[in-house]
């Protein structure tokens, strides 16, 4: 089971710029809105997309989607970790949370 990372903590990694944030969702929920700096990678491209996307397979990496109930943010951790990534964890709560709480999202 890929491990958990807080709002509270994911924040601040996005502001110190140490971590790549993966919007599970894609298409249009990605281009309508998605947290700062966030790249867009569904279940269906980790394969063929993540080798250049995500060259370090040792770094930081958090995946969301919309809210606990979605899978996606899981699906692409657990292939991303099966691929070799080591060093991925989930924002189980997504972004539905991280608008409610006020922070800052952006838009394609």
């Amino acid at each position: 089971m890929t491990a958990l990372i807080t709002r509270d903590e994911l924040a601040a990694a996005i502001e110190a710029g140490t971590v790549t944030v993966l919007d599970t969702l894609g298409g249009a929920y990605y281009e309508q809105q998605h947290l700062p700096g966030a790249l867009p990678l569904v279940l269906a491209e980790v394969d063929t997309r993540a080798p250049a996307l995500l060259p370090d397979r040792d770094a930081a990496i958090v995946t969301y989607c919309s809210n606990p109930a979605c899978p996606n943010s899981g699906q692409v951790a657990d292939r991303l970790t099966a691929l070799g990534w080591t060093n991925v964890r989930k924002y189980r709560e997504g972004i539905q949370d991280w608008a409610e709480a006020g922070l800052p999202t952006e838009s394609a």
